[in-house]
């Protein structure tokens, strides 16, 4: 039985999110600059249709001219950084790194420290803008978490981590993230790694 998917169309004769591929067609077949994607649940469809753009591009297939979803997405930044967390349970032991996407190489590491995974993932994205911002580079920043790049854009992270003497190193962080991103802006395209197609991000721990 086929997945369930969820249609963002971004330019078409309707916009919004569809939950066939019939009803997307009929909103960006033959509609010139369509724009639209599929995704695996509701909440990253919601969530892609909210920023207001697409990182996926229409094509159609050279033997049947239908269009397909998905069938050409935006090249891979190899220039760029990944950042990943790891957790030993959740709460637990937690650390993050960033990582140079095409060469693997270690740019930053912290931890472990007692915490979750999705703080972590916030954590590293912030520490990649906070380094790029101090070198000047506007270098792509890559992260399989769709909390954790919620959590960037509304310059806050919604975790429910108890606070006490276990966490306090933590938390101290998680405010000093929430205030470099309020105090500071920034041009780095943020991008969610597609995992389905590109496999694992270059920055997994390899724990799974």
């Amino acid at each position: 039985m086929a997945k369930k998917k969820y249609y963002v169309v971004w330019n078409g004769r309707k916009t919004g999110i569809f939950s066939t591929w019939a009803e997307c067609e009929k909103q960006t077949k033959g509609f010139q600059g369509a724009s639209f994607k599929s995704f695996p649940s509701l909440e990253e469809a919601q969530d892609a249709f909210s920023q207001g753009k697409n990182t996926g591009t229409v094509s159609r297939s050279k033997t049947s001219g239908k269009q397909t979803p998905n069938a050409s997405l935006e090249m891979i930044d190899e220039n760029s950084i990944s950042v990943d967390a790891a957790c030993s349970g959740n709460p637990g032991l937690m650390e993050y790194r960033g990582v140079h996407t095409k060469t693997g190489e270690t740019i930053f590491h912290y931890g472990p420290v007692f915490g979750t995974n999705n703080i972590g993932e916030f954590l590293g994205i912030v520490h990649a803008l906070s380094y790029l911002k101090k070198v000047g580079k506007e270098t792509t920043i890559y992260s399989d978490s769709m909390t954790a790049l919620s959590w960037v854009r509304n310059k806050k992270a919604n975790t429910s981590l108890k606070r006490d003497s276990k966490t306090e190193e933590l938390w101290l962080m998680i405010e000093r993230a929430e205030a470099w991103l309020r105090q500071n802006t920034y041009s780095n395209k943020v991008l969610k790694w597609d995992t389905n197609r590109y496999g694992e991000i270059k920055a997994d721990f390899g724990r799974k």
